[in-house]
């Protein structure tokens, strides 16, 4: 069972838009709308927005990606996204979450124009969000993304990745969890040039757990780290 907690009147700030998309979203017509909210907000003082979506397989090339890091024995779709970062698979049973606020203000735990404690607040949301769903998650020095024990190796292995891009201090790009992906599809790829380690997902830990069941959690666990209260759109 998910559970909350009650929140202070100095955490809850306002309501940040709060989007979930079902089916498969391709990957250019998310960065056009990401690129195209990132500006609005920039501009106009749109609201900001988080947006839960899934990819048909692509393989995404941060700013750091290698040419050799990419195996893509199926021939999967490239894109270079222009966050940060180096390779990510992108595809089905995998759960994006796409950020997209304005850093100039505080967001709850993350003072304004600190990229570093932006990305502290990503991580820990992952990491909230899965101790919901009975999964220990954790981070590692010198490692980007979200790790725990695999529960079929008992090795340490990658169930988040995250990757953003920050424009005129509007964040977008975000991160990602997986749920029930194919994990073999992480083999087109050294992910985010980590080649030691594997991949995980939730339903290694318990089959049971479905999207709807992820996206609670991150809608439960957003206030306690950026303050704002999800309003579904």
């Amino acid at each position: 069972m998910l559970e909350t907690r009650a929140m202070t009147r100095n955490e809850i700030c306002e309501e940040i838009f709060w989007k979930s998309s079902n089916g498969l979203t391709s990957y250019p017509e998310a960065l056009a709308f990401m690129e195209q909210r990132a500006r609005d907000i920039h501009q106009r003082g749109t609201a900001p927005m988080v947006w839960l979506v899934e990819h048909p397989p692509v393989f995404t090339a941060g700013t750091s990606a290698k040419d050799a890091d990419l195996y893509n024995p199926h021939d999967y779709p490239t894109y270079a996204a222009g966050r940060g970062g180096q390779w990510t698979y992108h595809g089905p049973g995998q759960r994006l979450g796409y950020v997209m606020l304005d850093l100039t203000r505080q967001n709850g735990t993350v003072p304004p124009r600190d990229v570093r404690s932006f990305v502290a607040g990503l991580e820990g949301w992952m990491i909230d969000s899965l101790a919901r769903l009975g999964v220990t998650a954790f981070t590692r020095e010198g490692r980007i993304g979200v790790w725990t024990i695999d529960p079929l190796s008992g090795l340490e292995a990658k169930i988040g990745a995250l990757g953003i891009r920050v424009s005129r201090w509007v964040s977008w790009h975000g991160v990602s969890l997986n749920v029930s992906p194919d994990l073999n599809d992480f083999d087109g790829i050294v992910p985010c040039g980590i080649r030691e380690f594997g991949v995980t997902s939730l339903q290694r830990f318990d089959s049971s757990l479905t999207m709807k069941d992820l996206d609670d959690a991150l809608a439960l666990s957003w206030p306690e780290r950026f303050g704002t209260i999800p309003q579904a759109v």
